[in-house]
């Protein structure tokens, strides 16, 4: 079915952690989400939000946010509350919203009816257009729709794979035939759902995300990726304009980072404080610290050894180039990365000269740290299969690297002279995928498979 447990899926409860179980919700964002006014009862009802599925992140407390009360009196039959969180939950991986619809498709709910508090789940498939809902079809009268079902995600599998399911709609109601209080009492039953695209039509949030622009799904594998470590070069740089689908992503990844930048906002005399402070050198030597990482000149003496490559803490620098001096700002970011920092800067605009600088002092000796590491992963095995040929099988010893580690090292060296920084960083780019499909090709367990978009996708 795809995804056993996810974040996005909610359980509300009226009013406190002890309150009763009431309906089922879905994450929007780290701070909203989604679910039938029904289930909220009144405007300013307290609600408490569990991530059901997922213990590990917090409860926490929700109302009503502004302009999310939408009770559907009358004909509109709306029946929609946005919820705004206390504080938001970062850690969460909100839903994939989809406005299509496909006739006959299967379609999964989970739900918290009574007996079940901790999720039971239906399945059925689309039907047809009940108003400005969609029927479900359930395989027999017992599968549709309960109460504590209402307001959960009704969703379908993702399209390639790894990509994650969708939500198509929102539980809202069931009907029998004759009106009776069960629907294995009727003859016939039927769940009813709003679209997502309905949902669109009355919430700006819903109509945002579940666009063209909602997230960016190639930009959220790439940042987990690199905030999980191992393999990843030590500096990522990135484009990120402000709003829009990219944007969002960006900022739903950033609670990952150790330390936060921001170009504008942020000073380097305040940043660099707060990263003294974090290091705990010894107290004579702090102001030495500061000085350096502002100024330059001798670094203080400090141990060696520190974290490298994935191992290190992370800084993210948002907006490097609405920095007013970002000249000054990329050499006291070289000098962090000396301290074992991970860096992810990310400019607004890609048009100043502020990017080579980036590419020169940033980029260039993080992709040149890694294709180092890789060539002596090459050298490893070359010096592995040299010491045991003749003592076991050829076939226990895997294949040799096509390319002499040598020829690697030279080339390494050579791209060293390079004077253009956008040539260099080109060639070392090549350089490292070559240097991983050698290594992928000996089955070495500690470098990652294909450098490909597959895998789950979280978000954003």
């Amino acid at each position: 079915m795809g995804e056993l447990r996810a974040d996005w899926r909610l359980r509300l409860r009226r009013g406190a952690a002890d309150g009763p179980v009431c309906g089922a919700g879905v994450l929007l964002t780290q701070d909203r989400a989604l679910t039938c006014a029904h289930v909220v009862g009144e405007a300013d009802a307290r609600m408490w939000v569990e991530f059901a599925e997922s213990p590990a992140i917090a409860p926490v407390g929700a109302r009503v946010a502004e302009g999310g009360w939408l009770p559907g009196l009358g004909a509109t039959r709306e029946d929609i509350a946005v919820l705004a969180l206390d504080s938001p939950r970062p850690h969460a991986t909100p839903a994939t919203l989809d406005r299509s619809l496909e006739r006959g498709r299967e379609v999964w709910i989970g739900g918290y009816a009574r007996s079940f508090a901790d999720g039971m789940w239906l399945t059925g498939r689309i039907s047809g257009a009940h108003g400005a809902w969609i029927q479900l079809d359930a395989g027999r009268n017992e599968q549709v729709v309960k109460p504590g079902f209402s307001g959960a995600a009704v969703q379908v599998r993702g399209g390639a794979a790894g990509s994650p399911e969708r939500v198509v709609g929102m539980v809202v109601s069931w009907r029998g035939d004759l009106d009776l209080a069960l629907p294995a009492d009727n003859d016939l039953a039927f769940s009813y759902m709003i679209p997502v695209d309905r949902i669109a039509e009355l919430v700006p949030l819903v109509a945002e995300l579940s666009g063209p622009d909602g997230w960016d799904q190639g930009l959220d594998r790439r940042l987990r990726r690199w905030f999980a470590g191992g393999e990843e070069p030590a500096v990522r740089f990135s484009v990120v304009p402000h709003g829009g689908g990219r944007d969002r992503t960006l900022g739903h990844h950033l609670h990952r980072a150790h330390l936060v930048y921001r170009g504008g906002r942020t000073t380097p005399d305040h940043f660099v404080a707060e990263l003294v402070t974090r290091l705990r050198p010894p107290r004579h030597q702090a102001r030495a610290y500061r000085d350096w990482l502002l100024a330059g000149g001798t670094p203080p003496e400090r141990p060696t050894g520190g974290a490298a490559g994935g191992a290190g803490p992370t800084l993210a620098v948002i907006g490097l180039d609405e920095d007013p001096q970002p000249h000054r700002l990329v050499p006291l970011l070289a000098r962090v990365r000396t301290l074992g920092f991970r860096l992810l800067v990310v400019v607004r605009d890609s048009s100043g000269d502020e990017v080579t600088e980036v590419a020169r002092q940033l980029l260039l000796p993080a992709l040149d740290e890694r294709a180092a590491e890789l060539v002596r992963r090459v050298e490893d095995i070359e010096r592995e299969w040299a010491g045991l040929s003749g003592l076991v099988e050829s076939a226990s010893l895997g294949p040799l690297p096509r390319t002499e580690a040598a020829r690697h090292r030279r080339r390494l060296a050579q791209l060293r002279t390079v004077d253009d920084p956008r040539d260099r960083l080109n060639a070392l780019r090549a350089l490292l995928r070559e240097l991983r499909a050698e290594l992928e090709r000996h089955g070495r367990a500690d470098v990652p498979g294909p450098r490909g978009e597959q895998g789950r996708t979280g978000r954003r």
